[in-house]
């Protein structure tokens, strides 16, 4: 025997959604082109200058200018690297890891004071690098953020808010 069914409309099994493939992974031999997010990005840098300093008192003699120098490269690898999403905290975080990195640079002498003395001399001194490094972060983000919203515009998405 057949139950009875109620009359009505007859329910189809759900249809599976078919989700697209991933992309092909890069070939290999390129340049790395990772995506970080806004605190990755702020590690990375931070990370990245904390040893370029120590690297820079062992080899240089805490040579302020070479630390500056390689303040300009990781600021830029930090703007490029950072993900669409976190775009901003780029600028925010290189100055920042400008500070922690000029910590085994720094002279200072007898304790914390004279640490922090040294720190903020070198900060004083070393401002051009900081501001530098910071703005072309700042033009990095900015250009990336145009070529974005332009995208989104010409694809016909609706442009963030």
């Amino acid at each position: 025997m057949r139950s009875a069914r109620p009359p009505g409309p007859r329910r189809r099994p759900p249809v599976p959604v078919r989700r697209p493939a991933p992309a092909p992974a890069p070939a290999s031999g390129g340049p790395p082109n990772p995506r970080l997010t806004g605190l990755g990005s702020g590690l990375f840098c931070a990370v990245v200058m904390f040893l370029l300093g120590a690297l820079c008192s062992a080899l240089f003699g805490s040579s302020l200018t070479a630390y500056g120098v390689l303040f300009l490269p990781v600021s830029v690898l930090t703007a490029l690297w950072v993900r669409r999403g976190d775009l901003m905290t780029a600028p925010v975080v290189v100055p920042i890891a400008f500070a922690v990195g000029l910590l085994p640079v720094a002279d200072g002498e007898g304790g914390t004071g004279g640490t922090l003395m040294g720190l903020v001399t070198a900060l004083a001194t070393q401002a051009g690098w900081l501001y530098g490094g910071t703005l072309i972060a700042g033009l990095i983000v900015i250009v990336r953020r145009i070529r974005l919203v332009h995208r989104r515009r010409t694809a016909g998405a609706r442009p963030p808010v």
